[in-house]
């Protein structure tokens, strides 16, 4: 009796294992949604999901990588289309007197709009800031975009302050410091900072509003 029951529990056992196997192949072969939630988090679902405020990043037909893409915010699947944060850098270059085309321009060549963005010195978000800038300006969240745009465009504007108005010195001490512009009396020469330079010049040219100039005469015919 006791060989049965073991006879039989040893079949219920590999039965489930079939079925786990099975199922395991069709979730591979359906489609994988990585989600992002409310607090930040990230899911991984093989249906879609209509949850308030929650936005999918990636849809796959291959589990492979996707526990690593859940896991890593730093990924390019998290950047967002350039005028997302259209409304905030608004908001600020505004209130603190920057051009909003300049602002745009750095977070382009920053973080590419990747929110979530890490850089091998440590620098965070989007526009970049190092821990050390952010907590200057009072931010708390350094990823928050708000608290992020909000006190690199405050940065910009010391800068502008320190550097006489001169927006490439501004850009150049943005990515190699204040310190190193100074010291160099102009943009350092370092590849990495010329390069910088170059690029935010062509992004900034690139947001910049194109106005067509239309004459109208002073006595206009008939009038």
């Amino acid at each position: 009796m006791m060989n049965n029951r073991r006879s039989w529990a040893g079949k219920c056992a590999i039965a489930l294992g079939v079925l786990a196997i099975v199922a395991v192949s069709k979730v591979a072969q359906a489609e994988v949604y990585v989600y992002e939630m409310p607090d930040g988090s990230r899911m991984i679902t093989d249906h879609p999901i209509k949850a308030k405020y929650t936005r999918v990043v990636r849809v796959t037909r291959d589990v492979k990588g996707a526990g690593t893409l859940a896991a890593q915010k730093n990924s390019p699947v998290f950047r967002e289309p350039p005028s997302t944060y259209d409304h905030l850098i608004h908001l600020y270059a505004d209130e603190y007197g920057v051009d909003f085309a300049l602002v745009k321009a750095i977070m382009q060549a920053e973080s590419a709009f990747n929110p979530y963005a890490v850089s091998d010195k440590g620098a965070r978000g989007l526009m970049q800031m190092l821990p050390s800038t952010a907590d200057r300006y009072g931010v708390q969240n350094i990823f928050n975009p708000r608290e992020n745009i909000r006190a690199a465009v405050q940065h910009l504007k010391y800068l502008f302050e320190t550097f006489d108005h001169r927006p490439v010195l501004v850009i150049a001490a943005y990515n190699a410091g204040e310190k190193a512009v100074k010291q160099y009396r102009g943009i350092p020469p370092y590849e990495e900072t010329e390069n910088y330079v170059r690029k935010v010049l062509q992004y900034k040219h690139q947001y910049t509003p194109n106005y067509r100039i239309i004459s109208v005469a002073a006595n206009p015919s008939g009038g």
